[in-house]
């Protein structure tokens, strides 16, 4: 069909409708075909903050019919994903906004009993590995129509990676998956980049050239960096090792190489990520026709628990230059932070204020981090040519502009829309950003008298020097003179507010010993632990890479871990010494490792056994 053609066959379909999941509701748009549909693990929310909402939203804008599958049942006659028939153009496929195995599995490997994107917050409602599964029940019954997938769990897969459930080395996401394509990080750009290719009568090897897509090739582009082989690897974990020490550091380029990783006889190629979208390009995407509500069809099974949460929330930036080892932000949002407009956020901020469930409470205004808003390199060109992990670790970059001054603003014309009464910040705030010349303080300040609702919440995530370092975290120091101003703030302001620390166990490097010396840290400040996390392994993280083999990849040095599900259950316990259940097994743990040192400090006196005397009363 061309395009002519095309435009003159698209009905001006209604914009304040959800985009359909029903064949109903597709009919009802007087639509005889639909040119892309999209399947998701999740349950459908027409929100800003879901992603196949946002695709969803971002293709209909350029004119595409665009339909959805949301949940659909792989375990039937597979008649959910038969309910649209074939696309015109593609399906688009994610496991949703979580990697499936996070949101099924315990970091002990154990089945969690809930889902938070289903709702009344379900489990069973997606298979393990959704987007595999669901991308080899597409091509099994439409092998001819072309499948782009996407989204967190295969992103993270793009390469040879560690799988922490099966305890192995795995290949690509696309030698084991059947897709056509694979779109890596956000997908505003590269998703209307296909439809428009695909529209054109343009096959799925001519989208071979753009950024931020991965695909499946028989021969090797020229000038393309030619990692270590996936069969190399699985023979050497230092190669494995020096693998991701080559993704990390050209994923950090704005301007990157082409990057290849031989798969037997075919290589699997990763094009360079694309330009970050501009505040134009953000704004567009937040302000699309969003019902800002889960689909009707979900009335009568109960609230989906992740909306909930978001619901009364403003986003105001994407992106993260933390560079945390053990998070996968900045590889899909990029490390350039890309802000929304002032303007952009309280057309939002009027909109939330408008529904029918506001009582007057935002629940957050931030992003990844909350005050990272605004952000950027004072010279953008040097930005272009970094390499770093991290603007701020170990040392601030001289050309990062950290000035909270904006935020501060913001936070304030927010907070004087009418209709709000409560501004509350439940975004991570980057407490190593606070300097006495960017108004890092003045914004503490403020966030504490103004915008806690009684608790705030930071990461500190260990006290060892040692251990935060692998992790990239900045010094238990910063931890400490943040819980001195916070305290200090609240005696003159009269608050009787809580700084509640995260924590992790079992993070690369930590020893029973490192947990043991947390234990008693936290302890003489007065705390018993509620935040607290035990490392789980996901793709695509330096952390993982280092669990799995042995050696930080950016030193190449080796580094003890706690494999062994009993090793990560005993540095996991030590978070709760105030608990008389655990005391026992705690006690014996710090015998057996050699630190009974700790014993005094952390646990009390084991009380002796005494043997109490019957006495016969006499008659």
């Amino acid at each position: 069909m061309n395009k002519r053609a095309l435009d003159a066959s698209l009905a001006d379909a209604p914009k304040a409708l959800f985009l359909p999941i029903t064949a109903d509701e597709v009919r009802a748009r007087g639509w005889e075909w639909v040119d892309v549909v999209l399947v998701s693990g999740d349950a459908y929310v027409d929100h800003p903050s879901f992603g196949t909402a946002v695709l969803g939203r971002t293709l209909e804008a350029e004119g595409f019919r665009v339909a959805i599958i949301p949940q659909p049942n792989w375990r039937d006659d597979l008649r959910d994903f038969r309910k649209f028939g074939r696309p015109r153009l593609f399906f688009g496929v994610t496991s949703g906004c979580m990697d499936s195995m996070v949101n099924h599995y315990t970091a002990a490997r154990r089945l969690r009993h809930t889902d938070a994107y289903t709702p009344g917050g379900q489990s069973g409602f997606r298979p393990d590995r959704a987007a595999y599964v669901y991308t080899r029940i597409l091509k099994q019954l439409y092998p001819d129509v072309p499948v782009v997938v996407g989204g967190i769990e295969a992103s993270m897969r793009r390469f040879a990676h560690y799988d922490y459930w099966d305890d192995v080395l795995k290949p690509s996401f696309l030698m084991e998956a059947p897709a056509d394509l694979l779109v890596y990080g956000m997908g505003e750009r590269p998703i209307v980049e296909i439809a428009r290719t695909l529209s054109a009568g343009r096959s799925v090897e001519s989208l071979w050239g753009m950024p931020q897509v991965a695909y499946v090739s028989f021969s090797c582009p020229a000038e393309a960096t030619v990692l270590h082989s996936f069969e190399v690897c699985q023979a050497s974990k230092r190669k494995q090792a020096e693998n991701f020490r080559i993704i990390e550091l050209e994923s950090n380029k704005i301007e990157s190489a082409t990057l290849v990783q031989p798969h037997g006889n075919r290589f699997v190629v990763v094009a360079p990520p694309g330009e970050p979208l501009t505040t134009a390009e953000l704004d567009r995407s937040f302000e699309l026709p969003y019902q800002r509500k889960p689909h009707p069809k979900y009335q009568r099974r109960g609230a989906i628990p992740a909306f909930d949460m978001i619901k009364h929330s403003i986003n105001t930036h994407r992106g993260c230059f933390g560079g945390c080892s053990f998070c996968t932000i900045s590889a899909h949002q990029g490390k350039q932070i890309v802000s929304r407009s002032e303007a952009s956020i309280l057309r939002e901020v009027r909109q939330v204020v408008q529904s029918d469930d506001f009582h007057g409470t935002l629940t957050d205004l931030g992003g990844p981090s909350a005050n990272m808003y605004g952000m950027q390199g004072r010279d953008p060109s040097r930005c272009r040519r970094c390499a770093r992990y991290s603007c701020i670790h170990p040392t601030h970059c001289a050309n990062l502009v950290s000035d909270h001054r904006r935020l501060i603003d913001l936070c304030h014309k927010v907070s004087q829309v009418e209709g709000v009464r409560h501004l509350y910040i439940g975004s991570g705030i980057r407490c190593d950003l606070f300097t006495a010349d960017n108004a890092g303080y003045e914004y503490f300040r403020r966030v504490v008298e103004h915008h806690v609702s009684g608790r705030l919440k930071v990461a500190p995530e260990h006290t060892s020097e040692r251990v935060l370092s692998l992790m990239r975290k900045p010094s238990f120091e910063v931890f400490r003179r943040t819980k001195r101003d916070f305290d200090s703030i609240c005696r003159r302001a009269g608050l009787r507010y809580q700084l509640i620390p995260y924590f992790i166990s079992s993070h690369p490097g930590c020893t029973i010993e490192d947990m043991a010396e947390l234990a008693v840290e936290v302890k003489a400040m007065g705390y018993r632990l509620e935040q607290i996390q035990d490392f789980t392994p996901t793709p695509m993280t330096l952390s993982t890479e280092m669990y799995y083999t042995g050696y930080n990849p950016a030193t190449m040095q080796p580094v003890q871990v706690a494999r062994d599900s009993r090793a990560k259950h005993e540095q996991n316990l030590l978070f709760f010494y105030y608990k008389p259940e655990c005391q026992e097994e705690i006690r014996r743990v710090l015998q057996r490792t050699g630190n009974e040192r700790f014993i005094p400090r952390l646990l009390p006196p084991k009380t002796p056994f005494r043997r109490e005397k019957n006495f016969r009363k006499k008659a």
